[in-house]
Order: structure tokens, then sequence, then C-alpha cells
């Protein structure tokens, strides 16, 4: 082929994707023109919906900032009418104030007028004063000094009269209110204090289940039972009573240990002389241990310290003995308890009476049987034992042995037998209770009319019943009256009895 035939071919080819690429180029172009008109007239259409939203915007926010400026107004309109209100009231008040004002300068002037008017009259007062005494003293022929000195030794011997007189009726009445407030006192201190009460005896019965157990404890030839009474101390009383053995001894520490190693024994069931030995060997030193703890409670629970421990196990020894059918360490708690009261209310050492209340009767206690009295051999023990004068004393003087030095002797005396003469607290007391008891109610029986009488609350009130169609109301307050005179003047009691008649109305009617 030609060489100008492939340069033409190529030209024409150059020419024809000349032609074709200004050809798609201006398609491009009217095609972006068309486009571009498009976008335009979006972005017309978005610039109003803009504004507008724009606009309402400001609407909005015009409104409310409105409506703020009408708020704060109508705010600013309230604190300026308050503050018109107040100044009002000012001026309202300050115009009384000019008032009072005036008006106390008037009083003042019109005050003034009468201090003078006042003043005036007391000068005249002073100038016949000075007249009448004058005259007195040329009638008299006494100066008013002298006749001042007399009238002044008149009225004392007046008043020393008075005073006399005074004293005198003070001293009786204290004469006649001294045993009220003693009792008042008592009663108080009895009323705040209350323990148990324990009766004692002089046997301990032991239950076994059957009777074949009483020959084990005889033993062959009764050597078992020799060797128990020797070690213990006690004599054991086996007869026919059924199911139980007895122990006796008055001495009740004894007595316990003897039915603690008896209970041993038995449950045990090697029953001979060596062991018997030594179950009592071991049981008197669980009770010895036991005692040494009662005591060390005992002291705990009154709040007594730095007791020697002698005088601790003296104590816990308290609990196994008793004193006319009432138990000692009961005796002496509620003796403590008392007399820290009763001293409490007089103004006294509480813990110095406690202590002595509680220790009064550790004379009683000691394990040799000294013939000394028990109040005396108390005081020995508590000056051995390093306490203080005055609970020795009170220790000692309890029942007038010695001679009372302090004002707690005096209350360990009384607390001792106003714990000892409680209803129940021991055996004879309880005697005459109960005979004052039947004595009251049938008091109260002796009237026509009573129908059933109850001594309730140990003796301090009676309820009569009587019968409704014989005593009527007004006969009731009668009855009543007439039987507290009775009791007044028939009998002899502690306190006061009170009587309450009741009269009871019932109407019965049968349904058939």
């Amino acid at each position: 082929m030609e060489p100008i035939t492939i340069i033409i071919g190529l030209v024409a080819l150059l020419l024809g994707s000349v032609i074709t690429f200004f050809i798609i180029k201006n398609l491009d172009l009217a095609k972006s023109k068309s486009l571009l008109k498009d976008a335009e007239k979006e972005a017309e259409r978005i610039k109003k919906e803009k504004i507008l939203q724009a606009k309402e915007k400001f609407i909005e926010l015009k409104s409310q900032h409105d409506k703020s400026i009408n708020e704060k107004n109508r705010e600013f309109n309230k604190s300026q009418n308050r503050v018109k209100e107040k100044e009002t009231k000012l001026n309202q008040r300050l115009g009384e104030m000019n008032r009072k004002e005036k008006d106390l300068t008037e009083e003042k002037s019109i005050l003034e007028k009468q201090k003078s008017a006042v003043v005036k009259k007391q000068e005249d007062l002073d100038s016949n004063k000075q007249k009448q005494i004058q005259q007195l003293e040329e009638i008299s022929n006494l100066s008013a000094e002298e006749a001042k000195k007399e009238l002044i030794e008149t009225l004392k011997d007046e008043a020393k009269t008075e005073a006399l007189t005074i004293i005198q009726n003070t001293i009786e009445e204290a004469k006649l209110t001294a045993n009220q407030e003693a009792k008042k006192i008592v009663i108080q201190t009895i009323q705040r204090t209350a323990t148990e009460h324990a009766i004692e005896n002089a046997v301990s019965v032991f239950n076994i289940e059957s009777d074949d157990i009483k020959g084990r404890i005889i033993g062959r030839e009764g050597r078992n039972i020799r060797a128990f009474e020797e070690a213990t101390g006690v004599d054991v009383i086996v007869d026919d009573t059924p199911e139980a053995i007895i122990i006796s001894c008055f001495d009740s520490v004894r007595r316990e240990i003897a039915r603690l190693s008896l209970h041993k024994l038995v449950t045990d069931g090697r029953i001979h002389p060596a062991r018997i030995e030594e179950v009592v060997k071991k049981t008197t030193k669980e009770i010895n241990d036991e005692i040494i703890e009662i005591g060390k409670k005992t002291t705990i629970d009154l709040g007594i310290h730095g007791l020697h421990p002698e005088l601790i196990r003296m104590v816990g020894r308290m609990r196994y003995r008793s004193s006319y059918g009432q138990n000692l360490l009961q005796h002496s708690r509620e003796t403590a308890n008392l007399c820290a009261t009763m001293a409490s209310e007089l103004g006294l050492d509480s813990k110095a009476a406690k202590r002595a209340g509680l220790l009064h009767d550790i004379g009683k206690v000691p394990e040799d049987n000294a013939e000394t009295p028990h109040a005396l051999l108390g005081m020995q023990l508590a000056e051995k034992y390093g306490e203080k004068p005055e609970v020795c004393n009170a220790i000692g003087a309890h029942h007038d042995e010695i001679e009372m030095t302090s004002l707690i002797s005096p209350l360990i005396q009384v607390c001792d037998a106003v714990s000892g003469a409680r209803p129940g607290a021991r055996r004879q007391i309880l005697d005459s209770y109960i005979s004052r008891i039947k004595e009251l109610e049938e008091t109260a029986l002796s009237f026509p009319g009573v129908v059933k009488s109850y001594a309730i609350q140990a003796g301090r009130e009676l309820r009569v019943v009587v019968e409704s169609e014989k005593v009527t109301d007004s006969d009731a307050d009668k009855l009543s009256f007439l039987i507290s005179e009775k009791i007044q003047n028939d009998m002899t009691y502690p306190g006061q009895v009170k009587v309450t008649v009741i009269r009871e109305t019932r109407a019965i009617s049968y349904a058939k």
C-alpha cells in the first residue's frame, strides 16, 4: 500500500475521532446545562423553604420574647404595687408615731406639773412631821432617838416571845411527824425491794426408782451406810417409806453434799466403802467451788467490790444456812438492798450500808461452832479481813451487843427486823400472819347480812360480800365503816386495811 494512502487513512481516522469527541462534548455540555438548571430550581425551592422556616422560627421566638417581657412587666407592676402599699403603711405608722409623740409630750408636761405638786406636798408633810415630832418630844419628855430605842427593845421582847412559841410548836410538830416520816421511808424502802424467800428444813428426801436400791445402799451388814454416814457426817434414815430415803442433818452444807454423793453413787451403780469415800471427797470439792461461785455472784449482783476471799466464801455458805426457816443468803441480800435504799433516802453512804447489810449475819456461818454471839463474831471476822470501822460496828451492833457509833448501825438493825418480819418470811411470822388473816375474815362475818369475806393483798384489803335483800346501798356504806372501826379497835396489824363491801343485785327468771 502506498504511504500517501496510509497517511490519508490516518488523517481521516484522526478527523473522525476529533469530530466524535466534539459531538460527545456538546452532548455532555447540554446535559450539564440541563442538570445545572434543575439544581438551580431545587436550590431556589430549598432557599424558599428555609426562608419560610426562618420566618416561622423568628415569629415563634418573637412571641416567646413578648410573652417573657409581658410576664416581667406584670411582676414589676406587682412589685411596684407592693412598694406603694408598704410606703402607704409606713406613712400611716409615721403619722401614728407623730401623734403618740405629741401625746407623750403632753403627758410628760402633765406629769412634771404633778411631780412639782407632789414635791410641794412632801415638803409640807416633812414640815408637819417635824412639828409633830417636836410636839411629841415636848409631851413625852423623850427625844426621837430615845423613843426609837425603847420601841426597838419592846419589839425585840415580843419577837423573842413569838420565836420561842414558834420553836416550841415546831418541836412538838416534829415529834408528831417524825414517826410518820420514818414509817414512810420504811414503807417506801420495802415497796422498792423484793426478794424470794426459801424455807429450809433439817432433812432432805432422796427419791429412788425402786426399793431394791435401799439394800445396796445399806450394804452387807450395813457397811455401806456406815461408811457413807462417817464420810458425810449425816444420818441416813432408811425406813418403810416407799421409794424414798431421808437424809437428816442440821448442817445444810453436809446435807447437800450427802444428797449429791448419794445421787452419783446410785446413778453409777458401784456402791462400796472405797467408792463412797472417793465420791464424797469429789462432791465436797464441787460444793466448795460452788459456794465460792455463789459468793462471787452475790457480790457482783449487789455491786459490792473488794471483799476478802474468805468473806466471799462465807457469803456463799449462807446459801446452805437458814434462820428460823428463812434462807440466810436471801435474807442477807434483802437486808443489803433495804439498807442501800433507806440510806439513799436519808442521804447516807448507800455502798457502806449495802456492804454491812450483806455481812451482818456472817457470824452464823463459821465452820467452827464458836460460842460467841453471831453479831460479835461477825464483827470480829469483818475486822480481821479489813472492813471499815463503820461496817464492823454496824455488824456488831445490830442486836445491841455493843454501842452504835455510826448512823448506818441503826439502819442495819431496822432492815434486819423488816426482812425477818415480812409475812411468809419465817415460820413463826407465818403462823401469826395466817391467824391474822382468819381473824380479819371472821370479824367481817360477825356482822349481819355478810355472806362471804376474803382477805387479799397480804391482809391489806378485806372484800366483804353482802346479801342485797338484807343490806341496802346506804347500809353498805355504814357496814364498811363499822367493820373498819372494829378491825381498828380489836386487832393489831401493820399499815392499813382497806374494807370493800360488795353488794350485788340479781334478777332471775326462767323460760319454760
